[in-house]
């Protein structure tokens, strides 16, 4: 009953009142912090660049087994980051065996479960282990996959680079978008009863945030794509990014806790983070891997 007027007080609040309240400020500096690090690590590439997924695929799986446990599942943590990390090493090494351990994870998850005692929630507790490999572990390594899909191909190893600063400037356009025009002229939530404070509104400001990002990127990084095609696929991106972001907030509802952690202030934790980029990576990746490539 009381969560209406709390909604209605936050979208009638003045806009510079709304981006204060929002934490504008501690985003702004983990973005210059940031921003500079993951250029230079995506630009140096190789086991660089692995670990550094690997760190985010290790840190957004072990906030989502949190949340799982928080549930009241009991998901096999240990074997879901071996897993999820093996995927990801072996994307590095061109792919060659994640069939078999997507298959190996799956047969030792069930094979796991027939020891442990409890067995009244034994189908929940395997779903919510082999769902984190998947969600996390799987799409996250897309990011690995798409930095080395131009070598993979005998093509020039920085256009990897840029393809990664394709996929993080739609993203983050994307979630720029939404987050300012959702601030400043946010009215109508967007699916209420996952988020209510995300706006239709914001859903607009991220698609043509995306667009324009879209456009300036077949002009300068990505010269191969053109100015139609670099909006179009912004809009695609965009349209990932913000399900993505929809589908951790319906995780995160489910659960009843709003962040997944309070590893980055005025962002949450590593999901809160790279949930978009765990949609629009993979559809980047696939774009180009069979229409470009």
């Amino acid at each position: 009953m009381n969560e209406e007027p709390r909604k209605s007080t936050f979208f009638l609040a003045p806009a510079w009142r709304r981006f204060l309240n929002a934490g504008m400020v501690p985003r702004l500096t983990i973005i210059l912090l940031g921003v500079p690090c993951f250029y230079l690590i995506t630009v140096r590439g190789g086991v660089f660049f692995l670990v550094l997924v690997d760190l985010i695929i290790f840190l957004g799986l072990r906030e989502f087994y949190l949340l799982m446990k928080a549930k009241g599942y009991q998901p096999f943590e240990a074997l879901g980051y071996f897993c999820a990390l093996a995927i990801s090493w072996y994307a590095w090494r061109e792919g060659i065996a994640i069939p078999l351990i997507l298959t190996g994870s799956l047969l030792l998850i069930m094979i796991r479960e027939v020891f442990r005692q409890d067995m009244s929630r034994s189908l929940e507790h395997m779903a919510v282990t082999v769902f984190g490999i998947m969600y996390v572990g799987w799409l996250g390594s897309h990011l690995v996959m798409l930095r080395q899909l131009p070598a993979a191909v005998g093509a020039e190893d920085y256009i990897g680079a840029r393809l990664i600063f394709l996929a993080a400037l739609l993203t983050w356009a994307t979630d720029t978008g939404a987050y300012i025009m959702g601030i400043a002229l946010g009215r109508h939530p967007l699916i209420e009863r996952i988020s209510p404070k995300k706006t239709r509104e914001g859903a607009v400001g991220g698609l043509l945030g995306a667009a324009l990002a879209g456009w300036g990127c077949s002009n300068s990084i990505t010269p191969f794509l053109t100015p139609l095609a670099g909006i179009l696929l912004g809009l695609v991106v965009a349209a990932a990014a913000i399900l993505g972001d929809l589908v951790e907030s319906l995780i995160k509802r489910d659960v009843g806790i709003k962040d997944s952690a309070e590893l980055i202030p005025g962002h949450g934790g590593v999901l809160d983070r790279f949930d978009s980029m765990l949609f629009t990576v993979p559809v980047l990746y696939y774009y180009f891997r069979f229409f470009i490539v």
